[in-house]
């Protein structure tokens, strides 16, 4: 995902640089229906279509997660072999992502976007019709590789779309797409997957995305692509301090999350609570959502102090998990901090790789968004280990062992990376 964001659960997506080495063609400012000044006014409808846009990357990554008992029964294989299929999501994105965006890069935004999307209807559809646990496979990395184009264009297009000053509100419009589908897609399509069919639930979303397609015709507009300009190597940021900081926090709370939420509907069906699996996600997500307008409020001001909320209250949810599932309310209540302190992270996350960047921000975000995505895949690997050897309650005591060192990364960052304020 370069040049843009990036939620998960399945993933969520920090900005990225809409190509490595590349620079947008300069465009002249929007004017208004008379022509004499630029608009000060949103474009709404498009941004709302990037909005869907974002939604159905985040859901088609994270869907998997709470329907993974139906799947691996209909599939025919262990919980653990299919909980690889957001791993191979994520392994699509960060292997792809950096060359194709690389090599499309002179695309027409409008046709590269729409090419995406229909990726995404192709790939949701052969996994709501596959029978064979390879067939599947196959179509979850060319959800990933359609991914990698959608998150390499979609905050960039956003700017693009924005009148002078505005290019943040258009960016937070587009990118809301993450909060609902975590705190509304999840849940959904986790109880439409109980009640009809896990089946049913991906075909819905090959009916939303056909629905999208028509709607991104119809009211986004067009843009060129981009002009060539001279290349600063990737590794360049490396050497900036705090980039390092912020990239190693990146990838192990990455980790740490990816290792319980993968496979949180087997957990949950373990500890008798597979009923309530909507239930639960759907406190995870209004958590989220919480999450993510309190970081938006306060991120500018609180960077540092946030992002170790964050940390202590993830960690304290999995804890909690660990220690008291054989009871209803504790494992809410979990939910509920789990969201609190993972809803804002990519926000944070972001935040921190541009500030420490400065000049080698670009680079910096292109490293977080392959990192987050290395991540995702190695969670899901990781946790499918766990899974097999120790069962589903080792899944919440691997959370706190690994969040532990990015909380002593974010302490000993106070010049760089997450500096005091």
């Amino acid at each position: 995902m370069s040049d843009a964001t990036t939620t998960g659960p399945s993933k969520p997506p920090p900005e990225a640089p809409e190509a490595p080495g590349t620079k947008e063609a300069p465009e002249a400012p929007e004017a208004d229906a008379a022509g004499s000044a630029p608009s000060t006014r949103l474009p709404l409808p498009a941004l709302l279509a990037l909005a869907t846009a974002v939604f159905i990357t985040s859901l088609t990554e994270t869907l998997p997660a709470g329907l993974l008992p139906a799947m691996s029964r209909s599939l025919g294989t262990t919980e653990s072999a299919t909980g690889q299929t957001v791993t191979v999501y994520a392994a699509g994105t960060f292997l792809t992502a950096i060359p194709l965006t690389a090599a499309t890069a002179g695309w027409n935004r409008r046709r590269l976007l729409l090419t995406a999307m229909a990726g995404f209807a192709v790939a949701n559809t052969v996994t709501a019709l596959s029978s064979s646990y390879a067939l599947t496979m196959t179509a979850r990395f060319g959800a990933g590789v359609a991914a990698g184009l959608a998150w390499a264009l979609l905050a960039g297009y956003a700017r693009r779309l924005a009148p002078p000053g505005l290019a943040g509100k258009a960016m937070a419009i587009a990118m809301a797409g993450i909060p609902v589908a975590l705190s509304l897609g999840v849940p959904a399509g986790t109880f439409l997957g109980t009640a009809f069919g896990w089946r049913t639930a991906f075909l819905a979303m090959t009916g939303l995305t056909v629905v999208l397609l028509g709607w991104i015709r119809l009211t986004v507009p067009g843009h060129p692509g981009l002009e060539r300009a001279a290349r600063t190597p990737m590794r360049h940021a490396l050497r900036v301090p705090g980039v390092p900081a912020v990239l190693t926090v990146t990838l192990v709370f990455v980790l740490a999350h990816t290792i319980l939420y993968a496979y949180i509907a087997t957990f949950l069906d373990d500890i008798g609570l597979g009923g309530s699996t909507d239930l639960i996600l759907l406190v995870f997500g209004a958590a989220s959502l919480l999450s993510i307008w309190i970081v938006g409020a306060l991120v500018q001001r609180r960077l540092r102090r946030l992002t170790l909320a964050g940390t202590v209250l993830v960690a304290a949810a999995a804890t909690l998990l660990a220690l008291t599932a054989d009871s209803p309310a504790p494992v809410y209540a979990a939910a509920a901090l789990w969201g609190l302190g993972w809803g804002g992270v990519p926000t944070l996350l972001q935040t921190a790789a541009g500030r420490a960047g400065g000049e080698q921000a670009d680079a910096a975000q292109a490293l977080l968004v392959t990192l987050w995505n290395v991540a995702m895949a190695g969670g899901g690997v990781a946790g499918g280990v766990l899974l097999r050897l120790w069962g589903s309650a080792a899944l919440p005591w691997a959370v706190p062992l690994l969040l532990a060192p990015v909380l002593a990364v974010i302490v000993t960052s106070r010049e760089h990376g997450f500096p005091r304020t």
